[in-house]
């Protein structure tokens, strides 16, 4: 069904993902493109009291500053609190547009995190939906990648919406006219160098063909459908044959032979992209290396985890070189560890290490050696506080943001 893209239709579907936030306030992503802008505007008149505008200044573009204060100066006539974020630059190589994006992220997880936003907005239309189902097809991509961008998922204690997944781009510039306002045009929209631009122009060539934005969105709403009932599958695999060990991982062997190869699949993508906090799966030439090395008995490898063979099962664990240094108490600490208890001057969050297990007498009760090594723990300088895994709690308390199934069934 499509949405309904006037201006009620509009409304309504922002004021839906303002219902699914709890209460609080919500961050809105703006560009000061008509999409984020849209998106802002229809957030403030729901909502004026929960918004809270973000902006993040690539400085790839000599306006981008301009840009940038352009939005803080509409936000400003409306009250609306807005903050903008400035990346340094990206390194040298790599895919531009996809290290703005991941930078892009991770600037406004970090706001986020500061000013208590729990949910963030992003305005992505049908179009998008489109030109990513476009982009995906020229990279053969599977079910994953065909299913288009998700219309929520959580990533490190942070909620993403894109209400406006169903409303094509068109709707929101008519909106945006009929309300005054106007918005930036991107010229990097309209560069051939970029993937995005080259889908969109190719999009306009399949017009005549009756392939429109809006059919091919609704075709990977069917798609996700179909996804959805994988991962809920997977999830549902992962509740009854997977349990925690201190932070790694106990699969059950013959639980994992006997799954149907593509949840197979997927439970093992999702076990390394859970327990590493990579963005992307690892390749399937790895992970089929993988599963033959799992069939076989051996133990293995596969993007920093460690797959060893222990009475009937497979202890999945952490690599020690992927796991995160020291991070300030009050941080998630390697991606994944919520630490809580009193906040004292100076502590930090790090890998308990062999040193501090020394101090725990009693971890044998509590998980094998090479996982709680790699536990979370709270030390001031060279002084154990708490190991929460490893039986010194202390007054702290250790725990996962998110469970595995959880994870499945929200990315």
């Amino acid at each position: 069904m499509s949405e309904p893209s006037g201006e009620a239709g509009l409304l309504a579907a922002v004021a839906r993902a303002f219902d699914a936030c709890p209460a609080g306030p919500v961050g809105i992503a703006v560009s000061g493109g008509g999409d984020s802008l849209a998106l802002l505007h229809l957030a403030h008149r729901i909502a004026p009291d929960r918004v809270r505008a973000v902006t993040v200044d690539h400085g790839l573009r000599p306006e981008s500053a301009e840009e940038a204060a352009g939005v803080a100066a509409f936000c400003a006539v409306r009250a609306i609190d807005h903050s903008t974020l400035r990346w340094a630059g990206p390194p040298a190589g790599g895919n531009l547009m996809d290290q703005a994006r991941l930078a892009r992220r991770q600037l406004i997880s970090d706001w986020a995190g500061r000013r208590g936003v729990r949910h963030v907005l992003l305005g992505h239309t049908a179009d998008d939906q489109a030109e990513t189902l476009l982009m995906n097809l020229a990279r053969a991509a599977g079910l994953d990648g065909l299913s288009g961008l998700r219309p929520v998922w959580r990533t490190a204690g942070l909620d993403w919406h894109r209400p406006l997944l169903a409303v094509p781009r068109a709707a929101l510039r008519r909106y945006l006219a009929g309300q005054g306002v106007g918005w930036i045009d991107d010229p990097s929209n309209e560069n051939d160098r970029f993937a995005r631009a080259r889908a969109r122009k190719a999009l306009q060539a399949l017009a005549p063909l009756g392939v429109s934005a809006e059919h091919l969105a609704q075709s990977a709403r069917h798609l996700a459908a179909a996804r959805a009932s994988l991962q809920d599958i997977t999830a549902r695999m992962a509740e009854a044959h997977v349990q925690d060990c201190a932070g790694a991982l106990r699969l059950e062997g013959a639980a994992l032979d006997r799954m149907p190869p593509e949840i197979a699949r997927r439970l093992l993508q999702a076990v390394q992209r859970w327990m590493t906090g990579t963005p992307h799966p690892p390749r399937e030439a790895k992970l089929d290396h993988l599963r033959q090395a799992l069939a076989a008995r051996r133990d293995a490898t596969l993007g920093g985890l460690r797959f060893c063979w222990r009475q009937g099962a497979w202890l999945i664990l952490r690599e020690g070189r992927g796991v995160q240094g020291p991070v300030p108490f009050g941080q998630v600490w390697d991606h994944r560890w919520d630490v809580t208890g009193p906040a004292l001057p100076g502590a930090e969050i790090r890998p308990l290490g062999d040193a501090g297990l020394r101090l725990c007498p009693d971890w044998r009760d509590h998980g094998p050696r090479e996982a709680l090594r790699l536990s979370p723990s709270v030390w001031d300088a060279e002084r154990l506080i708490a190991a929460p895994l490893a039986g010194k709690p202390g007054l702290y308390r250790a725990e996962l943001t998110q469970g595995l199934a959880q994870f499945i069934l929200s990315h």
